[in-house]
């Protein structure tokens, strides 16, 4: 029986990508050989990369507008360095939200002066900081989007005339947003693209060569600009179903199609989460993420009971994180309102009977 999982990450996939993957893995293209085993730079993977590419500015409605797509290897952490890397020269702002904030923080301290304009971690990072003010003059102005581990999520962004940075990793193409209003934007694959060992980079190429260091090849966006994401051997089978979770979202309607199913989702969990008495959230109200909810029992008396109702029911990976604790319900693009219901059955179930 396959599971309701809501696992934080790696992500679940839509099903139809996991048909056509799996064939590829045995025979792609009817070529007699494996997407695992072609060349990365033979015609087949070459165009596999340029619609994956293609497909992410589409989606992001950034046609046409100075950015390009990277899919390059490293996760998001290697972002945390990349970025700094390229664009601190004397000074950048950070909003720390975060883990992953905060792991940006201390990659960018390597290359410049760093201020954290607003932090949550007085409150163990359970909300959205606000009404904080934005100096002139940074080299750029960093955020994180979505929160995984504290299930907060930034409904309204900066505005600075800086360049705007911004770590999507967890929910990435999951919400309409202006994206240009930010100059560069990256996100590890395996929450709403594909598997793990691919990571998303979209940048506005003038923002660019502002910087008198020497960067290295791997570590330098022009390079890999330069060479189409080539530059290296690139990760071909998450790259190849990236782009097939692209083409499954194009067919959906696009992200406007994604918001609306993701709202339905989060609007289901959350209600029961307000109304039943057994549970309280732990992110602020007005910063709950769409993608991660985080939330925990009021009795902690009742948690053999609950695991074993949940895990019965077919739900796995729903454990919180350690530095919160209780439970989250993370619920990337293709979780279906399907899997959201049984939990909150679940939920319900342990209600009548407590």
């Amino acid at each position: 029986m396959k599971k309701h999982n809501f696992s934080a990450g790696p992500c679940i996939l839509p099903q139809e990508v996991f048909n056509e993957a799996s064939q590829a893995v045995l025979d792609f293209n009817n070529s007699g050989l494996s997407i695992l085993e072609i060349s990365h730079r033979s015609k087949d993977f070459v165009d596999v990369m340029e619609e994956a590419r293609s497909l992410a500015l589409e989606l992001l409605g950034l046609e046409g507008k100075g950015y390009k797509v990277l899919f390059l290897q490293g996760g998001a952490s290697t972002q945390f360095l990349m970025t700094a890397y390229n664009l601190l020269q004397k000074k950048a702002g950070y909003i720390n939200t975060g883990s992953w904030s905060d792991k940006a923080i201390k990659e960018a301290k390597i290359f410049g002066e760093v201020i954290e304009l607003a932090s949550s971690k007085d409150a163990n990072y359970n909300y959205i900081p606000k009404g904080y003010e934005i100096p002139e003059g940074l080299d750029y102005l960093h955020c994180t989007s979505n929160n995984t581990i504290f299930g907060t999520q930034i409904k309204e962004f900066p505005t600075t005339n800086s360049p705007l940075i911004c770590d999507m990793s967890s929910d990435i193409f999951s919400r309409q947003l202006d994206f240009s209003q930010f100059s560069l934007i990256y996100a590890g694959a395996q929450k709403n693209m594909g598997p793990a060992g691919t990571t998303l980079v979209v940048i506005k190429e003038d923002i660019l060569g502002n910087i008198e260091r020497q960067i290295p090849s791997m570590l330098d966006y022009k390079v890999h600009i330069s060479k189409g994401s080539m530059f290296n051997t690139p990760p071909v089978f998450p790259v190849y179903t990236s782009m097939l979770t692209l083409r499954w979202l194009k067919k959906l309607g696009g992200i406007a199609a994604i918001e609306e199913q993701n709202e339905k989702k989060a609007k289901l969990i959350y209600s029961e989460i307000e109304l039943n008495p057994l549970f309280k959230g732990f992110a602020a109200t007005e910063d709950r993420s769409m993608m991660n909810a985080t939330f925990s029992l009021v009795d902690e008396d009742l948690k053999e009971t609950f695991d074993a109702m949940w895990s019965e029911a077919g739900i796995n990976g729903l454990n919180g994180h350690r530095s919160v604790g209780g439970y989250r319900a993370s619920m990337y693009n293709a979780m279906t309102m399907e899997s959201v219901a049984a939990l909150v059955d679940v939920m319900g179930d342990l209600e009548r009977k407590a």
